[in-house]
């Protein structure tokens, strides 16, 4: 073969070699563009399943049907239509009331600097609480309040234990949404959370009374309940010691515990 023609055939196996690449550029970015398609049907599937388990409890009407309802009243509740839910001693003389909205900030900020040792002080016997719950931030949009308190009460009906580890949940740092998230509005999300607490991971009965809106009913009767008692007016968290406020927003647990026990009686 001359050199002429040798420098031919190898222009013409680069230009071949160079053809073939194109090609396969070509094929391996519709591959890449129908690969991202697909994933974009699937993103979109499974956020509209989302939005769907989202707004269940937001669907016109829903809450207007669940006040028809009959009343379920969870177990482990006291008070009229069993509105109150108490940890502790119920005949213990010191009382800690305290109000709270389960998408409340504050709450959640309360909860985190001094929920545990509340709790411990209810459980060493200084005092019982008294837990009553609002739903006023679903006035601005969502109705995550009520569904969260639903909620809490198949929580109460598994055991008082159950409803302590929830409710701690619920306003961790970890889990609480902001306050313009309606996140709670989802059973499935607050079914999903409440695998983290060991009283109800796995329990059918939890899980069950929250996709059926069993509570439902209670969860709107616990709300009027706040929104007819003189301690409405003071927003939340608001906390009563034998009936007189303690301040514990943007306090640490050592100066509310204190405030506690200055109005405990002897």
């Amino acid at each position: 073969m001359s050199s002429r023609n040798s420098k031919t055939a190898k222009a013409a196996a680069r230009e071949r070699l160079r053809a073939q690449r194109e090609k396969e550029a070509k094929r391996a970015k519709i591959r890449r563009q129908v690969t991202v398609a697909v994933g974009i049907v699937v993103v979109l599937g499974a956020a509209a399943g989302i939005a769907v388990a989202v707004n269940q409890s937001n669907k016109p009407g829903y809450w207007e049907d669940a006040a028809k309802k009959k009343l379920v009243a969870p177990a482990n509740t006291s008070g009229k239509n069993g509105t109150i839910i108490v940890v502790g001693d119920k005949n213990n003389k010191n009382v800690v009331h305290e109000y709270e909205d389960l998408r409340c900030p504050i709450c959640a900020a309360y909860e985190q600097a001094a929920g545990d040792a509340v709790l411990q002080g209810a459980k060493d016997g200084k005092y019982q609480i008294d837990y009553s719950f609002a739903a006023f931030i679903d006035n601005n949009g969502g109705t995550g309040s009520k569904k969260a308190l639903s909620a809490m009460g198949a929580a109460v009906n598994v055991s008082t234990e159950a409803f302590e580890q929830y409710h701690k949940l619920l306003y961790s740092k970890a889990v609480h949404p902001d306050e313009t998230d309606d996140a709670f509005s989802s059973s499935d999300k607050l079914i999903s959370l409440a695998q983290q607490v060991p009283a109800l991971k796995g329990n059918a009965k939890f899980s069950d009374a929250v996709k059926n809106g069993t509570f439902d009913k209670w969860a709107l009767t616990v709300r009027d309940a706040y929104n007819n008692d003189p301690a409405s007016s003071k927003g939340t968290p608001y906390v009563l010691v034998n009936g007189k406020q303690v301040q514990v927003i943007g306090q640490t647990a050592d100066q509310v515990t204190a405030a506690f026990a200055a109005q405990l009686k002897k």
